[in-house]
């Protein structure tokens, strides 16, 4: 056998063996997720998941040079101080297994991160205490022997990339380390991480990969109920063996932290969650969580425990959004019945805060990390207005006979006007902050105003709001003006859909292309995940002014308050859409953008979901889609020409003209189940 140096690190030629390792589920939980992939076709080639829950890096470098090459052979670590770098080549996360040699005394060092920013001896920070970056985990020798280091179960570490193994001794020791694997802890009652029950592809690249790097983070933010973040925060290290809810699974923000149930963050990731890997089972355990720890007054906490942070209007609202979010999808109308009192309660609580003026008092002043709330908050008010809303939907699917249907109703219309009336700026064309003189415009409330429908798609002002939008923009994405200098994904999810919302395709796609087609192809990423936020001068520091302690390695990179595209690409880009629980009803109203074709379907209790759509120079396209037994759609097409219906097949009948109607630029049909081909031309 014949040795070779590169720096301090020795690898030898003694290839790693390959094993088969059957795919499992974690740990003794009982596998419920699905074993099989809904839409067997060549985009799992864009899916980033693992074929086995255990893994082994990719690549190796020295970490004096950074200069990557294939891991297959023994690594060599010879002397104090000399390192290596493993990279997984996506974001990972679980328990680590190190299988080693050693001579001497000293320590093997490990640390973790998942931008390779922080590569090095410290991992990236994640406990919350804000005294400093991780550290690192070590396996101590003392004499010569082989050796297995298993992290710790409380030491799981949620989110990483990359790993660094350093050796510590005051002896002239070697370590050869012979195996490295890692059992992912994330998705943890899927036997199969592969087994989406939704997909996506287009023409555009760049666009199929943001969609899947949304699905993947969103598995990674799945995890078991026993591995939330260890409050109180530790002031060294990291511990991730809190208890999280109830179940086997649960959907927490972020892989590496806060690993916490935060509603808010819901609001985006569970649409993308239903249409991408279609998992609602961590939904169910994280809404049960926040209304099993309802306060005595009817509110509901900012995230779940062990965190349990209080004092959120906003959030509270997003826990009631997520109910209706949750029972749109799957129609599990008994878990709505059990907590329907106390959702009942949360109604009472939040509308007893709007005072005479007819808007709502924003006294729970935490936010998503904005710095200006209270008052008269347009945002706050426009949640509102959404929760009013959905929450009359659920009244109604439930046949609830006390009418709060009706009342809700009424009351979300007459909150809509008193926000046009006290928090429109005419002379400057979009809403302000609050209902003052304050000259700040900001992102989130703009973005929901289009997206929630305070006002009419179809007029001036919507298309005024749009246009100050991409005031904030920047080559990388969009400014928040609410919490200046930084890019939030999250917010920018809001206005992607926002922009759809009016039917401008151009502006949702040119943005999801700058943020996160920056991130996307950003070389210090993960390359699989989309990140919580980050800077407007390019950097990672995200919030370090706002509440991160100006610990850029604190920010998440694997974070699904930012999955956004994953839900809007299929939602509004193809068009594919549930209109009622579980897609009784459903809508497809395709944008083509400047896009050539695209395609999405999803899984519902009902069956599968899919439409597709492929246009012509000519500016013709043809369309398809399908949908389950016994249910009934309402396909809206563009018309090539305005003003005049086309000529429209389905399955190559001729449509009449009575049974088109011409609205807004576009023909509306009803249909039913089964698969249909429509083709449009002039």
């Amino acid at each position: 056998m014949q040795d070779f140096y590169l720096g301090s690190l020795l690898w030898t030629l003694v290839a790693l063996s390959c094993k088969a390792i059957a795919s499992t589920c974690w740990r003794n939980t009982t596998c419920s997720g699905p074993d099989v992939t809904s839409f067997p076709g060549q985009w799992e080639s864009n899916i980033f998941a693992p074929a086995s829950r255990t893994v082994s890096p990719k690549h190796v470098a020295s970490l004096e040079d950074l200069k990557f090459s294939a891991y297959s052979s023994r690594v060599i670590l010879n002397g104090n101080g000399s390192g290596v770098v493993f990279d997984f080549g996506i974001e990972v996360g679980g328990v680590l297994s190190v299988q080693y040699a050693a001579t001497g005394s000293g320590s093997l060092g490990l640390a973790f991160t998942e931008a390779s920013t922080w590569i090095g001896e410290w991992s990236d920070a994640s406990n919350g205490k804000f005294a400093g970056r991780d550290g690192a985990l070590y396996s101590n020798f003392s004499a010569s022997g082989n050796n297995t280091y298993v992290m710790p179960d409380t030491k799981l570490r949620g989110g990483f990339r990359y790993l660094t193994a350093f050796l510590v001794t005051e002896q002239n020791a070697t370590v050869s380390i012979t195996d490295i694997s890692l059992e992912i802890g994330f998705q943890p009652t899927w036997s199969n991480l592969r087994a989406y029950q939704g997909y996506f592809h287009c023409n555009d690249e760049l666009l199929n990969r943001i969609w899947y790097a949304g699905a993947y983070t969103l598995q990674t933010n799945a995890v078991p109920v026993n591995t939330g973040r260890w409050v109180p925060m530790l002031a060294n290290g990291w511990a991730n063996n809190g208890t999280l809810g109830p179940g086997d699974t649960i959907i927490v923000d972020g892989a590496k932290r806060d690993r916490a149930v935060w509603p808010g963050d819901m609001g985006i990731a569970v649409p993308s969650s239903f249409v991408s890997i279609g998992d609602l089972d961590s939904v169910k355990n994280a809404l049960q969580v926040m209304y099993n720890y309802q306060n005595a007054d009817g509110s509901f906490p900012e995230a779940g425990p062990p965190l349990l942070q209080q004092n959120s209007d906003t959030y509270h609202m997003w826990t009631m959004i997520g109910t209706y979010n949750y029972m749109l999808y799957t129609d599990d109308s008994s878990f709505i019945q059990q907590n329907w009192e106390r959702y009942l309660k949360a109604m009472s609580y939040i509308y007893g805060k709007v005072g005479t003026s007819g808007l709502l008092n924003q006294t729970g002043t935490r936010d998503w990390a904005r710095w200006q709330t209270g008052f008269n908050n347009t945002e706050a008010n426009i949640i509102l207005y959404r929760t009013l809303q959905t929450g009359s939907e659920l009244a109604t699917w439930l046949n609830d006979t006390t009418n709060v249907a009706e009342t809700w109703q009424a009351r979300a219309e007459a909150l809509k006007s008193a926000i046009n009336k006290y928090c429109f700026d005419t002379s400057y064309g979009a809403f302000k902050d609050n209902a003052t003189s304050t000259t700040l415009h900001p992102q989130d409330a703009n973005s929901m105003s289009l997206l929630f429908g305070i006002v009419n798609a179809n007029t001036s002002t919507a298309s005024s709001i749009s246009t100050r939008l991409t005031d904030n923009w920047t080559p990388i994405g969009a400014v928040a003006p609410e919490l200046p200098e930084n890019i939030s994904p999250f917010i920018s999810s809001f206005e992607i859909q926002g922009h759809l919302t009016i039917d401008r395709a151009d502006r949702a796609l040119d943005l999801i292309r700058r943020s996160w087609g920056w991130y996307a192809n950003h070389p210090n990423g993960t390359g699989s995940t989309v990140i919580e936020g980050y800077l407007a001068n390019g950097t990672f520091g995200y919030r370090s002014s706002r509440g991160y302690g100006y610990d850029a390695s604190y920010v998440s990179h694997s974070h699904g308050w930012s999955s956004g595209p994953t839900s809007a690409l299929t939602e509004y880009i193809v068009g594919l859409s549930v209109t009622s629980p579980a897609g009784k009803t459903w809508s497809l109203r395709p944008q083509f953008g400047d896009l050539e074709r695209a395609e999405a379907g999803f899984t519902t209790n009902l069956g599968k979901f899919w439409a597709k759509w492929e246009t012509k120079e000519s500016g013709e396209y043809q369309v398809g889609f399908g949908a389950p037994a016994g249910t009934s759609g309402v396909v809206s097409l563009p018309v090539l020409e305005a003003g005049k219906i086309p000529i429209v097949l389905v399955n190559g009948v001729a449509a009449g003209n009575g049974s088109l109607a011409l609205s807004s630029g576009r023909v509306t049909l009803d249909v039913g189940s089964g698969n249909y081909t429509v083709q449009v031309t002039q």
